[in-house]
């Protein structure tokens, strides 16, 4: 599957399905555009790819550093075709001892975020005239419940968002996605206690964790001519361990 002449945004792109996410589709020619408050482990995930590759330091929670990131991407660009929103964060908080900081940070990224990225992407798609696909990352805990209560409300509002905005956006021919993967092994379950964690495999029926490259393939797919009458749908990625 070849992306060649294409341009692709990657948020979250330092690490975990992000990093995985910005090779993909680097490996399949497109000009990747990797986004991450960290600006080293952006540039460390595009360093192969050479000219093809930008890096970008941005807080997605931050409508003016997303606006200053698109309007870098239209710089030396002058177009977008894809936008690949997995920024997320989540914090291990019980629901009445969650303090109102944690509950803004999370919703603030993993929400807050991917709406200003599918908005503001979108915006500089129908400038160009591109056809393009905004690929948001939601998680099964959206749908099950089973996890902390702003981790599980910001990535179930990604969800919504995605259906919301398909159908304003369909007129100009740009489809919007979720993918939703189940237990990924990522960074971002290193703080999680092994105990949950194998409660967790235990559920899945396929027996395993998702790999990150297994999500990227799956965005490729979506963000592909294959896709191209897709839109709207939450892709569920998780071994069976829940159905959408």
């Amino acid at each position: 599957m070849s992306f060649a002449d294409k341009v692709v945004f990657v948020t979250g792109a330092g690490q975990g399905m992000g990093r995985a996410v910005v090779q993909h589709f680097g490996a399949a020619g497109a000009q990747v555009v990797a986004v991450d408050i960290n600006l080293e482990a952006a540039s460390a995930a595009v360093s192969e790819f050479g000219a093809n590759g930008l890096a970008l330091a941005c807080n997605v929670s931050d409508p003016a550093a997303v606006k200053a990131a698109f309007a870098a991407v239209e710089e030396r660009f002058g177009r977008l075709d894809v936008v690949v929103n997995s920024a997320g964060i989540g914090s291990v908080d019980a629901f009445l001892d969650t303090p109102d900081d944690n509950w803004t940070r999370v919703i603030g990224v993993n929400l807050t975020g991917t709406f200003l990225c599918c908005r503001e992407g979108a915006r500089l798609m129908q400038k160009c005239g591109a056809k393009g696909s905004l690929i948001n990352v939601s998680s099964t805990a959206a749908m099950t419940g089973e996890g902390p209560s702003h981790y599980c409300a910001s990535k179930a509002g990604v969800m919504g968002l995605t259906r919301s905005i398909a159908r304003e956006l369909a007129a100009s021919g740009i489809r919007v996605n979720t993918i939703v993967p189940g237990p990924t092994n990522t960074p971002m379950m290193a703080g999680i206690p092994d105990e949950w964690m194998q409660s967790m495999i235990k559920a899945i029926p396929l027996g395993r964790m998702c790999e990150p490259e297994e999500i990227a393939r799956v965005a490729a797919f979506l963000a592909s001519d294959d896709a191209g009458f897709i839109t709207g749908q939450n892709i569920a990625v998780n071994g069976g361990m829940a159905f959408i």
